[in-house]
């Protein structure tokens, strides 16, 4: 008898496929993500100094703002890299 697990994973994969990525697909994918990753990173630091400044400034509404924007920012890198991994994985 097939657990609820086992069925549900039948049903999705008659609905949408598992796809299988070649090995140049996924060295690009990881490439993608760490690239992503340093992206991150870079914006991470330049942010952190310019929040230190604001902090020891007494500028607190300006750090709200620093750090809201750093969100903003790896929210959009994160998407970014959704819609290049997709390409990558469908051959566009």
């Amino acid at each position: 008898m097939k657990s609820a697990y086992e069925l549900a994973m039948e049903r999705l994969n008659k609905t949408a496929p598992a796809i299988k990525l070649t090995a140049a697909q996924k060295r690009e994918i990881a490439e993608l993500e760490s690239k992503c990753k340093a992206a991150i990173a870079a914006r991470e630091i330049a942010l952190r100094d310019e929040t230190a400044k604001a902090a020891a400034a007494g500028e607190f509404e300006k750090v709200e703002q620093l750090q809201q924007q750093l969100v903003t920012d790896r929210r959009k890198l994160q998407a970014g890299l959704e819609d290049k991994k997709a390409a990558v994985r469908h051959g566009c």
